[in-house]
């Protein structure tokens, strides 16, 4: 399940591929605990006529409006085709999570193939694999190259462009607690700080984005004999 970041307090949360497939382009922002605190929010996804972007996403010919769906490569080439076609598409999954797990990574020029990579790991996390495939996305891109990297984990995109500075500059540490996966992240802003031509930014799981969902079926593929 995509994990995001809780703008609150910060720790990581998950939320079901089957609640975010009902409200296309909704970016949760509070865990289950904070939104609960909150007197402004209830304790579900927004409203269908709230959500940002809902009737766009929902008109869009390649919006799958379902949940993870386990296809193979060529399966999602053959049933989607919209979306951003320039840049590396990254995904991370773990099932159960913790669990056994997969990453995926896919560079795309002119909505074609450059290069791609993907693994597993026997028992890992999703924000593991996540991070994994972010890391091994940017070793696909010729340095001094500019490119977007994409990732549906919105805890990665946070990490990495709002708190890791913070927290590298108090020898990584982090107010609230320690920092998970710490070596992964270090390692990923290591490398975006050495190449500032890397851009990371988020974009929605399961919402018939091609190369979102080609990313998600190269880390899904430890669970299929079929990439």
């Amino acid at each position: 399940m995509p994990s995001f970041a809780c703008k609150s307090c910060a720790k990581e949360f998950v939320v079901p591929d089957a609640t975010l497939a009902k409200f296309p382009g909704w970016q949760p922002k509070l865990c289950l605990s904070c939104k609960k605190q909150s007197p402004t929010s209830g304790a579900g996804a927004p409203a269908k006529s709230k959500a940002p972007g809902a009737r766009a996403a929902r008109s869009s010919r390649g919006s799958s409006g379902s949940r993870e769906e386990n296809l193979n490569v060529a399966e999602v080439l053959a049933k989607y085709s919209d979306g951003p076609l320039e840049g590396v598409f990254t995904d991370g999954a773990a099932e159960p999570n913790p669990g056994p797990g997969g990453w995926g990574a896919v560079y795309v020029a002119n909505n074609e193939v450059v290069d791609e990579r993907w693994g597993h790991e026997p028992h890992t996390t999703n924000n593991r694999m996540e991070l994994s495939a972010l890391i091994n996305g940017c070793a696909l891109v010729p340095e001094g190259k500019q490119a977007v990297l994409y990732t549906d984990s919105q805890l990665c995109v946070s990490t990495i462009n709002e708190w890791a500075s913070g927290w590298e500059a108090r020898g990584w540490k982090r107010k609230g607690g320690e920092i998970k996966n710490l070596e992964l992240v270090q390692e990923l802003y290591g490398i975006c700080k050495r190449r500032p031509e890397l851009e990371l930014r988020w974009i929605a799981a399961h919402s018939g984005n091609r190369w979102n969902e080609y990313a998600d079926a190269l880390a899904t593929a430890y669970r299929r004999k079929v990439r």
